[in-house]
């Protein structure tokens, strides 16, 4: 006979409770057996965890593989969240086997409920139960606490170095695990018949071919094991009924796999409905998704505290709603290390943020060093002050986005030999974005040979037979006027 013993010790701060599994004999009332295999867990109690680890011997062993995989994700991705670099973050996930079965069986001991009704968890509640658990373990070891996950069940050392937990030089990129190796295996594996697995063949019939979902898997092994009926048919059939056509399906689930383990009852329509409610145009659902699909795999806490600060900024209900049609992926910025830094940055320039966010949300995803302050320099160095580069950016935000060596540079360079002066650009910096060989030289040529002057928002921006009217008009009138 087997049973199971809780053995609550203390280390300094730290507690721990120890599961044990030995036989017990009748001589042994009084003894303490040491753990052949233990589970360590932090403030843990005996109730939960032999509720969590009955809970796991019910679960098939393929969906166990694709829990793990995801409680992974979740803990690698919390690792870079807390500045951890991003290889010694996945190398941790994929090298702490115990304390990732730790976390799986604390995940079916939160969701016992589910488990004993059959039903799968999603992603979502997958990260929503482990998230917190996450959290109380950063409040409690700190920066030990890649050393806590990595020697699991031991104690961590209490006076090991923070530079050992968090090393200054990343270490080389570990091999592919043998966990993704078997993920990988699993969609090319040829069954009795002859056949690639189902869900396998019904990808590739959607214009996946087998190398993608192979690269799709390396990257989400958890993929590997979503079942056709349960997880990936129904979340295609839903994006065709949203009218995206089926040959941008690839793209989507190459681009987002996880939605495929998200629940369309439970989260992805009530996030939709959601994000309708803040102004999304619903009719315009299949461009949002294709232009980013993951919108549909955040938590609500996230899209309301990207909302807020569109709010604070100064811009309008309807105008969320709008940019968030436009541009989804402005919910990927986090609203403290992007956003609200570049919206400093930019009222040091004297701009006006609120509307800069609307005409050019896209602009908030770029580097403050790498992309923002050298093209400031750059104006700079053009003999612009500070409150003209903000009228600028404040007229075409897009003029941050592009490259200083291929496009400013050369445009400046022939705007120099074109008689205006550089109030011009100050006026109308949309000249930056229309091409140079394509478009201002053949037309500022044409400005020439027809002896005219134009304004340069007229010789760019208006269309080839408006531009050829404006020229004829221009002409007739400096004809009439050597007449007189």
């Amino acid at each position: 006979m087997k049973a199971l013993f809780a053995i609550r010790c203390s280390s300094s701060s730290v507690g721990f409770t120890y599961l044990l599994s030995k036989p017990v004999l009748p001589s042994s009332r009084n003894r303490l057996f040491l753990p052949d295999k233990a589970f360590f867990f932090c403030r843990g109690t005996f109730g939960t965890r032999v509720d969590g680890l009955s809970a796991a011997r019910s679960v098939p062993p393929t969906l166990l593989t694709a829990e793990k995989e995801e409680a992974k994700a979740v803990l690698a991705l919390f690792l870079k969240n807390q500045g951890v670099s991003k290889s010694v973050a996945s190398r941790t996930a994929n090298k702490s086997d115990v304390f990732i079965d730790h976390l799986i069986s604390r995940l079916h001991s939160v969701h016992k409920s589910r488990y004993l009704v059959g039903r799968e968890l999603t992603t979502l509640e997958i990260r929503d139960a482990l998230i917190p658990y996450l959290e109380s373990l950063h409040e409690e070891h700190g920066n030990v606490l890649v050393d806590v996950v990595e020697n699991f069940p031991d104690p961590p050392v209490k006076d090991k170095p923070a530079a050992a937990a968090l090393p200054a030089i990343p270490p080389p990129e570990v091999p592919l695990s043998s966990k993704k190796l078997k993920a990988v295996s699993r969609v090319s594996e040829i069954g009795p018949a002859g056949d690639l697995p189902p869900h396998i063949l019904y990808l590739i019939d959607l214009g996946l071919d087998l190398e993608k979902i192979k690269v799709i898997t390396r990257k989400f092994p958890a993929f590997a094991y979503y079942s056709l009926e349960g997880k990936i048919k129904p979340i295609v059939e839903f994006l065709i009924d949203l009218g995206i056509p089926k040959a941008n399906l690839p793209v989507i689930l190459t681009k987002r796999p996880q939605l495929c383990g998200i629940s369309l009852s439970e989260n992805i329509i009530p996030t939709m409905r959601f994000l309708e409610d803040l102004g999304v145009d619903k009719a315009q659902w299949a461009k949002v998704i294709y232009r980013f699909p993951a919108l549909l795999t955040y938590s609500r806490q996230k899209v309301e505290s990207t909302v807020e600060f569109l709010s604070e900024m100064g811009v309008s209900a309807d105008s969320i709603g709008k940019i968030l049609t436009r541009a989804p992926n402005i919910i990927s910025y986090s609203v403290e290390d992007k956003l609200r830094p570049t919206a400093v940055y930019f009222r040091s320039l004297h701009v006006d943020v609120g509307i800069l966010l609307f005409r050019s949300p896209s602009t908030f995803g770029l580097s403050i060093e790498a992309n923002l302050k050298p093209i400031t320099e750059f104006f700079l160095g053009k003999g612009y002050t500070q409150e003209e580069i903000g009228i600028m950016i404040s007229r075409y935000g897009a003029l941050y986005s592009f490259s200083l060596e291929d496009n400013l540079i050369p445009k400046w360079e022939f705007f120099l030999t074109m008689d205006y002066s550089k109030d011009e650009l100050v006026k109308f910096p949309q000249y930056f974005g229309y091409s140079l060989e394509h478009r201002i030289k053949p037309r500022y040529a044409l400005v020439r040979e027809y002896g005219v002057r134009l304004l340069l928002n007229q010789i760019l921006s208006l269309s080839r037979s408006n531009f050829d009217k404006a020229l004829e008009k221009k002409l007739m009138i400096m004809t009439k006027k050597k007449t007189l």
